[in-house]
């Protein structure tokens, strides 16, 4: 009698292995590009939006949109997002340099729709808001970001602030969803890891050790 939970060996003897990423419902060839296009795309709309800014608003003196819930209000942050962290500003700039480095080398891992998309909001944003550390008043490293946006008793934002919210959010999501970077059911990586070794006929009638 056959066991039906033995994995059954092709014709030549070779026992299938289980299917790659690539053939992953979830997979998404484009991720890397669509990944790093987000964090271009956001970076150049939060630059964009800070020149304006910059020309349009005076200090101290804001704008409203929707009374004084929904303003417009230009300020120099010398901390992280949303004004946290003002004494840190050397040490900000460079933890800002190594996560956008390492998402960028990380990129090309991504094969999901909803990582490229959540982890280039990421990258965007710290991006975004490194350009300021890195060219704008006092200096390289210590320069003060624009923030300009108010909404209620949120501190005042921008862009960049807005997009990396949004990216760990989408990233949440995704985890929740038990989606994996790489497009696969983080699930489905485990019941693999977790199946026992069988053993399977090799080439020369030996046997060998394959994933049950």
């Amino acid at each position: 009698m056959t066991d039906t939970n033995e994995t059954r060996s092709d014709a030549t003897g070779h026992t299938p292995g289980p299917a790659p990423a690539s053939a992953a419902p979830g997979y998404f060839a484009a991720g890397p590009t669509v990944m790093l296009v987000i964090g271009v795309v956001v970076v150049l709309l939060d630059q964009l939006a800070k020149v304006l800014a910059v020309i349009g608003l005076e200090p101290g003196r804001p704008i409203e949109l929707i009374g004084e819930n929904v303003r417009l209000v230009l300020i120099r942050n010398p901390g992280a997002a949303f004004s946290m962290g003002t004494e840190l500003t050397a040490v900000l700039s460079v933890v800002a340099i190594v996560v956008v480095l390492a998402l960028i080398w990380f990129s090309r891992r991504v094969h999901s729709r909803w990582w490229a998309w959540g982890l280039g909001l990421i990258m965007g944003g710290a991006a975004g808001n490194l350009v300021d550390r890195l060219v704008r008043d006092p200096g390289v490293l210590r320069g003060h970001v624009v923030d300009f946006m108010s909404v209620g008793w949120w501190p005042v934002f921008n862009v960049a602030d807005s997009c990396l919210v949004a990216g760990v959010i989408v990233v949440a999501v995704a985890v929740f969803r038990n989606i994996d970077y790489d497009g696969t059911l983080a699930s489905d990586r485990s019941d693999r890891a977790d199946r026992p070794k069988r053993p399977a006929v090799s080439d020369n009638g030996g046997e060998k050790t394959t994933d049950g």
